[in-house]
């Protein structure tokens, strides 16, 4: 785990995500989704890369069902940017690290 990640549940989310000052990347992932395997190591590179810009954090979608629900994300990995606690910017499936840069600087 990476010490820029933010661990986000249901629990937390108003607190750390919806309440946050600077955009908020959340990756909505699970332990058994492969894809989501695969995207953990960009993400955890954004994280670092983003630092200070973006905070980007993760929800295990099967630990917290009530965020994963409100934001209606029902494939995963999906990544969704907010800003000022609303969602900017939707990305679902694994992509590559070039076009996640992308869609976040649009947003920024």
């Amino acid at each position: 785990m990476t010490k820029n990640l933010l661990q986000v549940t249901d629990q937390n989310f108003e607190t750390t995500v919806a309440a946050s000052q600077q955009p908020v990347l959340v990756d909505f992932w699970a332990t058994w989704c492969a894809p989501c395997k695969m995207l953990k190591p960009v993400i955890d590179e954004l994280a670092v890369e983003y630092e200070g810009r973006v905070t980007v954090a993760e929800l295990d979608v099967d630990a917290n069902p009530l965020i994963s629900s409100k934001f209606t994300v029902l494939s995963i990995p999906t990544l969704i940017l907010f800003r000022a606690g609303k969602p900017a910017e939707r990305i679902v499936g694994y992509k590559p690290k070039a076009l996640l840069r992308q869609r976040i600087d649009a947003v920024l």
